[in-house]
């Protein structure tokens, strides 16, 4: 069994750039959050967790998959770095265009957190407090309605994502929040103080 030291190392070995890293980070604790909810082993919670932080772990170097790039290549490197068939089947299907299906609550939760996890850390940025402590699923569910906000993040994705683990959206969007509320300082989502207005 891989540990998370290693995965961590693996991670900061491909990716540099904060932002990736964050998101990382804000997967894990999403993907964690639902493995407790859901009951699985300490094991098992180990792997979610190492699934979410290793996801888009070849990204950043190898980002053009019609080159053979994310995710291909780095379900290759995981292979011959001996992490296990479930940890990488997860990862291929959360890229939809892989066409490797999502059988396991694994990687079905996987696919369903990705992308939320990118809008709700979007959706925090742009408040003045810049705070997720405050942040509710409705802002949330708001913005997502907005196609212009972080128009990187894919609402079909979301949507399916939530259909797929038979939650309703907003109570996912929820589940979310709550996950990354848990790392909120790691993800530099705590939030600043909002001067009060003059009077």
């Amino acid at each position: 069994m891989k540990t998370r030291t290693e995965a961590l190392a693996l991670l900061q070995k491909h990716t540099k750039s904060e932002s990736l890293l964050k998101h990382a980070f804000a997967v894990e604790a999403a993907m964690r959050w639902y493995g407790t909810k859901n009951g699985v082993s300490a094991d098992d919670l180990e792997l979610w967790g190492m699934t979410g932080l290793l996801h888009d772990f070849d990204y950043e170097e190898f980002p053009d998959p019609a080159q053979g790039g994310h995710p291909y290549k780095g379900n290759a490197i995981l292979a011959e770095l001996g992490y296990p068939e479930t940890l990488r089947t997860a990862i291929m299907g959360h890229a939809t265009f892989s066409n490797v299906p999502r059988e396991t609550l694994m990687a079905k939760t996987l696919f369903a957190v990705d992308e939320l996890s990118g809008l709700v850390t979007a959706s925090v940025l742009v408040r003045p407090d810049r705070s997720i402590m405050a942040l509710e699923a409705k802002s949330v569910m708001k913005k997502m309605k907005d196609k212009a906000f972080a128009r990187g993040c894919n609402r079909d994705d979301i949507t399916l994502g939530a259909s797929e683990l038979a939650i309703p959206l907003d109570q996912h969007v929820s589940n979310v929040i709550s996950a990354l509320r848990g790392i909120a300082d790691q993800l530099g989502l705590r939030g600043v103080e909002v001067a009060a207005p003059l009077a």
